[in-house]
């Protein structure tokens, strides 16, 4: 019998749903890609300046310089293949909607953990829980009670917090984003995740950090030294001068910081209101790039779209979208594990961190789905 070449850990984790979309995006004619969270404008000047004297001026920066793991869902959807590459073993946790008034708007805000059944997840296995706010793909903002909950299940089972706030500065309508190893006992075991690309709006520089006790970030060091390595010190550079140009404007007017979520909230409602006119139902979001719409109304409509007799109807729907209304976006159920895809599959979601431009040409692509729609 032949030997077994590939790792168990890697089965069911091949497939990336990201080529598969972005693939289709590209291979059909003049579709607007609101799929991808990467903005289409330029990133802020001192940010472009930063890289450029990095890149031109110290040329020395040139040179080298099966634990269970808890993961709330939805979540950004490589969670998971980590988890089994590092040899553990994902336990989920779903944040659930609870139901509006009629006519009331729907918000992220409204999805919420059950804390009885958060609880249950926690064993003497337990090693970590994986923690995302602002929220990719909902864009929730966990309040201080949410987080205080968390982190009293953290302690009392000791376990490490490892939390995604790459979006921590992008931040809508008055909500406040609280990190969780800010909160009494959660420091000394919490890992904080941050990222250049999203606080910058350069996410081609790929540069990142975490920040947390040395007990805790000598082992990151160690696994980051003989996987990663390192990332282009220039932009390392860059991303440096870039906050301290920040920590001189922090809090007024001309920060960066203070005008990036004001310009992207207006983005936000723009694209509410024209996802709204066709019959789309966005759960309007606290923060991120992204918000999520739901798309029952279609699924009642028009439940039989092509694709496998598996396949949820989000990943069908998505598909019948770029090719017929020429506006791409992600189905929500890839950012759920597979036994509760099929339940949270009529949601798709858009980013609207976009240029006016790309937002005027959703626009068109909406007005033109809108007058089919008309009788």
């Amino acid at each position: 019998m032949a030997k077994r070449l590939r790792a168990r850990r890697l089965d069911g984790i091949d497939h990336n749903p990201w080529v598969e979309f972005v693939k289709l995006t590209s291979e059909e004619a003049d579709v607007v890609n609101l799929g991808q969270g990467f903005p289409d404008f330029s990133p802020p000047e001192f940010a472009v300046e930063a890289f450029q004297h990095a890149v031109s001026g110290d040329f020395m920066l040139n040179q080298y310089t099966k634990a269970f793991v808890i993961i709330i869902e939805p979540f950004f959807d490589c969670y998971e293949p980590m988890t089994l590459m590092a040899g553990g073993r994902p336990v989920f946790v779903s944040l659930k909607p609870s139901s509006t008034q009629k006519g009331e708007p729907n918000s992220s805000s409204n999805w919420q953990l059950d804390p009885t059944e958060l609880a249950s997840k926690f064993t003497s296995r337990t090693k970590a829980l994986i923690l995302n706010t602002p929220n990719n793909p909902l864009g929730k903002v966990f309040s201080r009670e949410e987080l205080e909950l968390v982190a009293s299940l953290c302690q009392q089972h000791d376990v490490v917090c490892i939390t995604d706030e790459v979006y921590q500065w992008l931040v809508f309508d008055g909500f406040q984003h609280i990190s969780i190893a800010s909160l009494p006992g959660m420091w000394e075991r919490t890992l904080t995740i941050g990222s250049a690309g999203k606080t910058f709006s350069v996410t081609g520089w790929k540069v990142g950090w975490v920040l947390g006790p040395d007990s805790l970030m000598k082992h990151l060091r160690t696994v980051h030294q003989n996987s990663i390595y390192h990332c282009a010190t220039q932009g390392q550079a860059a991303v440096a001068q870039s906050f301290e140009r920040e920590q001189l404007h922090f809090g007024q007017p001309s920060s960066y910081f203070v005008q990036l979520p004001q310009y992207i909230q207006r983005c936000r409602d723009h694209m509410i209101q024209s996802l709204q006119s066709v019959g789309l139902r966005p759960v309007i979001p606290q923060g991120s790039y992204f918000l999520i719409t739901d798309i029952s109304d279609f699924k009642n409509k028009m439940p039989d779209l092509p694709g496998a007799a598996d396949e949820p109807y989000d990943r069908r729907f998505v598909k019948w979208m770029i090719k017929n209304k020429g506006l791409a976006a992600i189905p929500v159920s890839i950012f759920f594990s597979v036994p509760h895809r099929k339940i949270f599959d009529h949601y798709i979601r858009f980013c609207f961190v976009k240029d006016e431009s790309t937002l005027r040409a959703m626009d068109q692509k909406l007005q033109k789905w809108k007058a089919e729609l008309t009788p």
